[in-house]
């Protein structure tokens, strides 16, 4: 990962300031939405003292029978198809046979009606006039109000008209006949009549009686008479604070009261759009109820918060509201008399400021955070960009100073390394590196003068080892001219390996200061312009009369190879490298030049059958001093390794480079001048 794309990811870590900006937006949204529920679960727990206070709650100290409201006229006729808006909210009827039945409760301008499902797959019939209709399957519907109580008796042997028969004596305010309508199916059978309505019944008993089971026949259950009461919804819309929607519901969750609206128009901010509502709801309000469990038009509420407020605990909750970009609070708080929950009250108020609010420091939040970022990047990227082009300075300056025998050419541009003056780290390590290099050429100049300076001093102490010994041997000598043995046999061997010690040095001695003449003379030569192709012409020509009964392949382009140059230079480094390759090549073997031009120059290269170059020695071969003839063919004369030293001098005094690399089949070795040219130097 480069410098700039670290800074970048650094810089990506500014991102953590809109997240936590988000975090606290979505703090202050919840401390705000906190603070209305408080404010309403307050106004909803005054309404409900005020309701205690006035007694305009009835208490319940049972369940009821909840009677609806019919949308549309009913029809009494046995049949539930007026019933089936209602169906929904029927209430549960017991029967001795553990079967539930169902019972709806309705009531429009006509009147107040009952509609009952008894499930009974084996029917027991007759009359209510009959003697054993008790025994039979029935119902038994009782009346009561201030007077008393009546209980009625409904059976039929067959469907139809059905009339009541009364088993108690008369009550005032009650009636004597009570007809209804009497269906039948496979699943048990239906009774729909319609009750006395001016004045209603203040209690409603119902008992379902099956045959086959058996169980009491008499048996009722008697609730009090629950519905929607004008009344008490004017009394709370008289209490309930303005813009609230409030609903009184029993102990059970029937609607009894309801006042005001839920104010769902768009206020002065107007309406959110859908992505503003998104935004809201996916990262800021992430709890909201369903708004189908809150609806307006239901007569009974079921929620959790409706059972935890009937239990005794006021609770507050957040839902959807039913308009696009509107959340609706809704408080729920018991109506409590002496202890005993009577039922509950639920104020409901819609709220647009809230997510306008969140929305709207959310986008604020992420604009300037983008901005910010957008700032931050860019000077970050600004920043990264100048330090990687200071260091890309600083690399170009190290690789520029370097040559590829440690020497350093054309150091510095103007004498200096780049950047010694900034004041930062850069130029500490710019001033560090041009000490390195300044130390570094001092050692490799005095490395490269060293074999010179060498060979001038053991020119001496070798002349003076040389006279010694010729001396001694002369002084040994003596004496064998009055006696064939005066000189020692056991001293000769050692004589002789004294001279052939010194001869070596002396070869060495000669070697290295031919090196020292041979650097002098690469680097004062004086370049032409020629053709490479008649140097390597003339230089294949003179070298098959020495190679033997090797082959020599020559291979030369077709068009002219113009190249300002030293010729004998060239010469000299193509000698240098057959002398180096008739070592390794066998005496049948074959060596191949050739010459071809390349993108910046030309290239020569000598290729040669014999063993293949170790790994470990293709990148060491043109130094000085390095050689591998010792190894692979051992002789009486010395080998310094400084042929192939003076061939990369050459290659690198023409501007480019020695290579050796082992041929791809495996079958020899090649060596190649790359060659660029030399400059031409102005008159």
């Amino acid at each position: 990962m480069t410098l700039r794309q670290k800074l970048l990811l650094v810089a990506l870590c500014t991102l953590a300031l809109p997240v936590a900006g988000w975090q606290y937006v979505r703090q202050m949204e919840t401390l705000l939405r906190e603070g209305q529920a408080q404010a309403l679960l307050a106004s909803a727990q005054a309404v409900a003292r005020s309701l205690v206070v006035t007694g305009a709650v009835r208490p319940a100290d049972a369940g009821g029978w909840y009677v609806q409201q019919a949308p549309n006229p009913i029809t009494v006729d046995g049949y539930g198809d007026d019933w089936a808006p209602l169906t929904p909210w029927s209430q549960s009827l017991a029967t001795p046979a553990q079967q539930h039945g169902r019972l709806l409760l309705a009531q429009d301008s006509g009147g107040l009606y009952l509609y009952a499902t008894v499930p009974d797959t084996r029917r027991t019939r007759a009359d209510a006039g009959d003697a054993n209709a008790l025994a039979a399957d029935h119902l038994i519907l009782a009346l009561g109000n201030a007077n008393g109580q009546r209980r009625y008796l409904l059976a039929s042997a067959a469907p139809g008209l059905s009339i009541a028969k009364p088993l108690d004596p008369p009550v005032t305010g009650l009636p004597d006949l009570l007809t209804a309508q009497w269906q039948e199916d496979g699943s048990g059978y239906q009774v729909e009549l319609r009750l006395p309505h001016n004045p209603p019944p203040r209690t409603l008993g119902v008992g379902a009686y099956v045959a086959t089971a058996g169980g009491d026949p008499l048996a009722v259950d008697v609730r009090p008479l629950l519905s929607y009461s004008d009344t008490l919804s004017g009394e709370l819309a008289r209490l309930a604070p303005d813009h609230v929607q409030a609903r009184v519901l029993a102990s059970q969750g029937w609607l009894l009261a309801r006042s005001g609206r839920l104010d769902t128009a768009p206020g002065a901010d107007g309406q959110p759009g859908w992505f503003a509502s998104l935004i809201y709801r996916s990262l800021l309000a992430t709890r909201l109820e369903d708004a189908n469990l809150w609806s307006q038009d239901v007569p009974r509420l079921d929620t959790p918060e409706i059972l935890q407020a009937r239990a005794g605990q006021p609770v507050s909750v957040w839902r959807n509201g039913e308009e696009r970009g509107s959340v609706v609070l809704a408080a729920a708080v018991p109506i409590e008399t002496a202890g005993r929950v009577d039922g509950v009250l639920l104020l409901e108020q819609a709220s647009r400021s809230v997510p306008l609010l969140a929305n709207r420091a959310l986008f604020g939040l992420l604009l300037t955070s983008f901005g910010v970022l957008l700032v931050a990047g860019g000077i970050l990227l600004a920043f990264a960009t100048r330090l990687s082009l200071r260091l890309g300075r600083l690399r170009n300056a190290a690789e520029r100073a370097q040559l590829n025998d440690g020497r350093l050419g054309g150091l510095f541009v103007q004498g200096r390394f780049p950047m010694t003056d900034a004041p930062d780290e850069i130029g500490d390590l710019a001033r560090s590196f041009e000490r390195l290099f300044v130390v570094v050429d001092g050692y490799t100049d005095y490395l490269r003068t060293l074999a010179s300076k060498l060979s001038h001093e053991l020119n001496t102490p070798l002349a003076i080892v040389k006279s010694s010994l010729d001396n001694l041997e002369h002084a040994l000598q003596e004496p064998a001219l009055h006696g064939p043995e005066a000189l020692v046999p056991e001293a000769q061997p050692y004589l002789a390996r004294a001279r052939d010690g010194v001869a070596r040095l002396g070869t060495l001695v000669r070697a290295m200061s031919e090196a020292s003449r041979m650097e002098r003379s690469i680097g004062a030569a004086e370049p032409e312009d020629v053709d490479l192709r008649d140097v390597v012409r003339g230089c294949a020509d003179a070298y098959r009369a020495l190679i033997g009964t090797r082959r020599l392949d020559c291979e030369l382009p077709a068009a002219p190879l113009r190249m300002h140059c030293v010729p004998e230079l060239i010469a000299q480094a193509l000698d240098k490298l057959l002398d180096n390759a008739l070592s390794f090549t066998p005496a049948q073997g074959w060596l191949r030049l050739s010459v071809r031009a390349t993108a910046d120059g030309a290239e020569i290269e000598l290729a040669n059958q014999g063993p293949p170059l170790p790994e470990a020695m293709q990148g060491r071969l043109f130094d000085s001093l390095v050689s591998l003839r010792d190894k692979a063919t051992p002789g009486d004369a010395p080998h310094l390794g400084l042929g192939l030293y003076v061939v990369r001098l050459v290659a690198e005094r023409h501007g480019g480079t020695a290579l050796a690399h082992n041929l791809d089949d495996g079958s020899g070795v090649a060596f190649s001048l790359q060659l660029r040219g030399m400059p031409r130097q102005r008159l």
